[in-house]
């Protein structure tokens, strides 16, 4: 079990057992039966507030319990330091966290559902208040419990931590979309006898090193993981730098180079 699953579920059990709230919570307008204890686990005491500025960007209709797209779009609120994807009623419902740093504060990927369930985006602002959106997804379920089908390939290890990635550059201050796909099981442990394992971190650096976005992926997210994020690169980026670390230790790099944009005249 991870350190992240066994923090969560003990805070959530703590809760459920009557653990003081500080702030009342605002009524849930998808009305989970998990949100009372979900949130304070996630957010601690900081202010929680349901904003339609949050936009969250997922089928209503699952077809693929495995591979979920989800879209989290925060851009409205401005400044934005950290947002959280959660699916409410998920075995481990935090999905991922992202830190935009000099990225907009969008993120896009896929995800598993155990079963149907709300999914949020959660924005934390300048001001230390979480700003909440989502919507209700229905889904037959069982895609945290699947085993990842990368183990049914022989090499599936020789691949692990391959990626694949492309950038598309914007002209002065717009943000650039860079899409990553990752080779790996990001396997959620549920599986009799087989351990969880997933890739923990990741870091969209400049040339220099500069940070300019982060990821903590979980279990949720979908084999071979794929990201889609909007950020700004410095005046005359000619590469980016991508590193990360899945549970076991193994290492993720990688250089993504920033194509020159040229104009659609002559």
């Amino acid at each position: 079990m991870s350190r992240y699953r066994t923090c969560l579920l003990i805070l959530v059990a703590g809760l459920a057992g009557g653990a003081a709230q500080a702030a009342p919570l605002p009524p849930d307008p998808l009305e989970s039966v998990v949100w009372e204890t979900l949130a304070p686990a996630v957010f601690g005491d900081a202010p929680v507030v349901f904003d339609d500025r949050v936009v969250v960007q997922t089928p209503a209709d699952v077809e693929n319990a495995l591979a979920v797209p989800v879209a989290v779009d925060a851009g409205a609120l401005g400044e934005v330091r950290e947002m959280v994807l959660l699916a409410d009623l998920n075995p481990f419902p935090v999905v991922l966290r992202f830190e935009p740093l000099a990225a907009r504060p969008f993120i896009a990927t896929r995800i598993k559902v155990q079963q149907a369930t709300a999914i949020r985006g959660a924005a934390r602002t300048a001001d230390g208040v979480w700003h909440v959106g989502g919507r209700l997804v229905d889904a037959a379920g069982g895609g945290c419990a699947a085993p990842p089908q990368s183990y049914a390939a022989a090499d599936w290890e020789r691949h692990l931590g391959e990626v694949q990635a492309r950038l598309w550059p914007a002209a002065g201050a717009e943000a650039a979309r860079l899409k990553l796909r990752i080779r790996h099981p990001m396997d959620t442990g549920l599986s009799a006898g087989v351990p969880a394992f997933f890739i923990e971190t990741l870091t969209v650096a400049a040339e220099d090193g500069t940070p300019l976005a982060r990821i903590a992926p979980l279990e949720p997210v979908s084999e071979d993981p794929v990201f889609t994020l909007e950020p700004r690169l410095p005046a005359g980026t000619a590469m980016l730098r991508l590193t990360g670390r899945d549970n076991n230790g193994g290492e993720i790099a990688a250089r993504i180079p920033v194509p020159t944009l040229r104009s659609a005249l002559p």
